[in-house]
């Protein structure tokens, strides 16, 4: 059945699971960058890349950060990806390399694609990947089903949720 609302499938991601999951992505990251392990900068694709790229930066001791802002949602539908803030040159080189590009999901993997076309030489990381964009990303964590709705923390509030059954 298509008539499900996205919340009916969805994989809810508290603030302590992004923290533990970004720290993850850390480990497997850490020694793998092309200068004798370490990584020049990381940058992250915002907005749902700042979070998992600030943990990985702090985690992995990388002072150069910085953020590229592609536009591919409007609300919960996918659009066309556009780049509406590049990062500074110096800091990306002629090809990206011994970058981190970190963002907190590959969906249809559009976004990365666009990013990787300009920066072909950097590491792509996500948090989480669904199967789709999985081939645009270099290194994941955790891998859900291409119709599952991710929740993530920074687009939730707490609020009371009826029960399943009565109302007592």
């Amino acid at each position: 059945m298509t008539d499900r609302l996205p919340h009916e499938k969805g994989f809810h991601v508290s603030w302590d699971q992004i923290h533990r999951d970004s720290r993850a992505l850390a480990w497997r990251l850490d020694r793998h960058g092309p200068d004798d392990g370490a990584w020049r900068a990381v940058v992250a694709i915002t907005r749902g890349g700042m979070a998992p790229a600030m943990i990985v930066a702090r985690e992995l001791d990388i002072r150069t950060v910085d953020t590229i802002s592609v536009k591919s949602y409007d609300h919960q539908h996918q659009t066309q990806p556009r780049i509406i803030k590049a990062p500074q040159p110096e800091i990306m080189g002629t090809d990206g390399t011994g970058v981190l590009v970190v963002d907190d999901l590959v969906d249809t993997g559009k976004t990365l694609e666009l990013v990787r076309a300009l920066y072909p030489k950097a590491h792509f990381a996500t948090v989480y990947a669904k199967p789709s964009g999985r081939p645009m990303v270099d290194t994941y964590i955790t891998e859900v089903s291409q119709d599952t709705w991710i929740f993530f923390p920074w687009d939730m509030a707490l609020q009371y949720v009826e029960p399943y059954r009565g109302k007592d």
